[in-house]
């Protein structure tokens, strides 16, 4: 019997949860899941009691989740990404194989010696993005180099969406995934290459330089650079190209609306506002504005200048920030209290729907001719649980590791997506799953 442990049954969890669960008694597998809600937990594996239990975890008791990895033979983090390196850190020294969907980080890199000496494997990057992205993006790039073609420009964009039929707020979003990673997201320096160019775009600018994508069906969206696209150059076996972007998706007048609050300061996570239940979102507003007799609004016009308009307006007056809305928080800082505000306003309700939507562009040359080849992926979720972005994050780890543990690949140390021995069977099966892109020649 093989010994699985979840640590962390969070919004994005639930597929994963799901398919190991129903595949238990076929693999002979016990799963433990092992989250800060018990009771929560205890719901979702009531029809698998035989293969399942549930534990009550906190992540900073250390020794309790040094005791449920050595209890164990394959660790699968869920945690916050932060939180992944102590996790992997004991898998290593305990000999546990361990995954994530998140990006390797510095912690893990430094694990794979170690790991590799040990026969373990350190599965990371293989969720939704980036996890079947790599995958996805892999499969195109082998089948083009196969052919002798010489791919010179790739771009890759992905977006947790709300579904058309759920989009019912002027944002056009909700919160599918973790609130804090959205408040937060652009914050450092993006980097990439385009036409042959270093380009850098910090986080001041990084709403303000977007282009737009097209996916057939579904419109227009807003796209911005994210994080390192030029680190993915050598593992994706594109060193020569010319372009290399890896970007976020958002709907059309998102980015413009939220570089107000990146240009006020309000995603700032680096202090705190005490007494903040004392204030109004309106007087929280006030306090980012230049000093003046004018009305708030007026204020916040005159302090964007040309970047603001009446759809920006829009966007703002929804979230009631000219109302004197009471902040519930008694503390927090800038980000923490817009999170809280957005966690309310983009609420992803009952019964509605979110939308993963996915786009790799390609450029390349084969037999002298220059062509484009665009791939597409759209998935629409079922509910407010089973989310498309629960089942693309959740899927292809949950899948990577039946695949791992059957014996269909074996590599140890730190690994992602990117190699045929993972990518094709996942891929494979993700299509049966209703995950399937579109491949069109543009």
């Amino acid at each position: 019997m093989s010994r699985i442990l979840i640590i962390g049954a969070g919004r994005s969890s639930s597929s994963l949860i799901d398919y190991l669960l129903s595949n238990a008694k076929q693999y002979n597998w016990h799963v433990t899941i092992a989250d800060a809600n018990k009771q929560a937990v205890e719901s979702k594996i009531a029809k698998y009691k035989d293969v399942a239990s549930a534990v009550e975890f906190d992540v900073h008791n250390a020794s309790l989740r040094e005791q449920l990895i050595s209890e164990s033979d394959f660790v699968v983090s869920m945690l916050p990404a932060f939180m992944h390196g102590d996790v992997a850190k004991d898998c290593v020294r305990l000999g546990k194989h361990v995954a994530t969907a998140s990006y390797v980080s510095t912690e893990m890199k430094e694990l794979d010696a170690e790991a590799k000496k040990k026969n373990l494997i350190l599965l990371n990057e293989c969720g939704l993005d980036p996890g079947i992205d790599h995958a996805s993006a892999m499969k195109v790039i082998h089948e083009l180099q196969d052919k002798g073609a010489k791919i010179t420009g790739f771009k890759s964009f992905c977006g947790g969406l709300v579904a058309p039929e759920s989009n019912d707020n002027p944002w056009g979003y909700k919160f599918s995934w973790n609130p804090r990673n959205v408040i937060l997201a652009g914050q450092g320096t993006a980097q990439f290459i385009e036409e042959g160019q270093l380009k850098f775009i910090p986080y001041n600018r990084i709403y303000t330089q977007i282009e737009t994508i097209e996916v057939d069906g579904y419109g227009k969206f807003d796209a911005y650079a994210n994080r390192d696209s030029i680190g993915y150059k050598e593992p994706y076996g594109l060193n020569d190209t010319k372009t290399m972007l890896r970007g976020t998706l958002r709907m059309p007048g998102y980015c413009k609306a939220w570089n107000v609050f990146v240009k006020l300061g309000l995603t700032d996570d680096s202090y705190k506002i005490k007494d903040a239940n004392t204030l109004t979102y309106t007087d929280l507003l006030q306090s980012f504005l230049p000093k003046g007799t004018a009305s708030v609004k007026e204020k916040l016009v005159d302090f964007m200048g040309k970047e603001m308009d009446a759809e920006v307006m829009t966007k703002l007056e929804y979230l009631e920030l000219f109302s004197n809305k009471p902040i519930k928080l008694k503390e927090g800082s800038p980000a923490e209290l817009l999170q809280n505000l957005l966690e309310e306003k983009w609420l992803l309700k009952q019964g509605d729907k979110d939308m993963i939507v996915m786009q790799h562009q390609f450029d390349y040359e084969l037999n002298g001719a220059k062509k484009k080849l665009n791939s597409s992926l759209v998935v629409i979720g079922d509910d407010e649980v089973h989310t498309a972005m629960a089942k693309t994050v959740g899927l292809p780890l949950a899948i990577a590791i039946k695949n791992f543990l059957t014996g269909k690949f074996k590599l140890y140390g730190v690994q992602i997506p990117i190699v045929k021995e993972i990518y094709e069977p996942m891929l494979v099966e993700l299509e049966s799953l209703g995950i399937i892109f579109v491949e069109k020649e543009a």
